[in-house]
């Protein structure tokens, strides 16, 4: 196994931006692009049939209640990021392009099967719903007890791998696709990672060696390449967020409670007397550009 022994190794591709999204900020993700065919359709669908959704009834604060998003970019709504993540694949899937491109052996459930459970003749021929996705993937999240930053990144992972190896995902490899993907990121970005043989204890049937080539294999076609700038994984959670508005799966509104309300006040005030030395600082500088002190914000989310 590779566990925690990866080399930080800059991508030999020397792709086009638009080709790369995982590796550049600036390039639009691939989920995204490949969502929005249906969502301008659903739209031009409601148009003419004069069918409108009504007005969507919006949660607003008041004096006596206040209601917060509780999904940040340094810290996402599990549930609600798998969710995004399995909407992400399904539209993958669904809008793959037909071209022939080839199936990699390592990644046929045919060849590799999850379980010992006899693969259907056609399985390669019917795209997996929505709902199929996110239990798969919630499955493993759930038993190994995964973050939802784990899953922005597998997701990077993901087309990082499609863009490396000039692949698709399709019904015949998206579960091992996947699989590969939560198992990289879940060793390199998880506080508490998970061995090889825990996702045996998960997926009864798949023996070590068989994830321990999976995992060597996947590595080989990202070129050792695992690193995921903060910039690239804001990204990825700004355009999951994105997705969700399109396909009005918001991400809950919750009261703000007395201890979540408490405990704001308490990092608010934390920030607060941190900042405040650099505010009398500031104050007594001289405003001239040359002297002007700038206090910059950096996300420190991956890297």
């Amino acid at each position: 196994t590779f566990h925690h022994a990866y080399v930080f190794l800059p991508p030999s591709l020397d792709l086009p931006m638009e080709y790369n999204p995982s590796d550049h900020p600036r390039a639009s993700t691939i989920f995204l692009s490949k969502s929005q065919t249906d969502v301008r359709e659903k739209r031009k669908s409601l148009y003419i049939n004069h069918h409108y959704p009504g007005p969507v009834r919006r949660k607003y604060s008041s004096c006596s209640t206040i209601f917060l998003d509780d999904s940040t970019v340094s810290q996402p709504n599990l549930k609600y990021t798998i969710k995004c993540v399995a909407l992400a694949i399904y539209y993958h899937i669904k809008n793959r392009d037909i071209d022939g491109r080839m199936l990699l052996d390592i990644f046929d459930e045919k060849l590799h099967p999850l379980s010992k459970s006899e693969v259907p003749a056609d399985y390669d021929k019917h795209d997996p719903e929505q709902k199929q996705i996110y239990r798969f993937v919630r499955t493993l999240f759930s038993a190994a007890q995964l973050t939802a930053e784990c899953a922005i990144v597998t997701l990077v992972y993901l087309e990082r791998l499609l863009t490396y190896a000039e692949i698709d995902i399709c019904p015949a490899n998206w579960k091992r696709i996947v699989l590969g993907a939560i198992l990289l990121a879940s060793k390199v970005w998880d506080d508490q990672a998970v061995w090889n043989v825990d996702y045996c204890q998960i997926l009864k049937d798949i023996t070590v060696e068989d994830m321990n080539e999976l995992e060597r294999q996947f590595l080989e076609l990202l070129q050792f390449n695992i690193n995921v700038p903060s910039s690239v994984y804001a990204k990825y959670y700004f355009d999951l967020r994105s997705l969700a508005e399109a396909n009005n799966l918001s991400f809950p509104l919750e009261p703000l409670s007395r201890d979540k309300a408490q405990k704001l006040e308490a990092i608010s005030r934390l920030c607060d007397d941190k900042y405040k030395d650099l505010r009398k600082l500031a104050k007594k500088r001289s405003v001239s550009a040359d002297n002007l002190t700038v206090v910059r914000w950096c996300p420190a989310i991956i890297s």
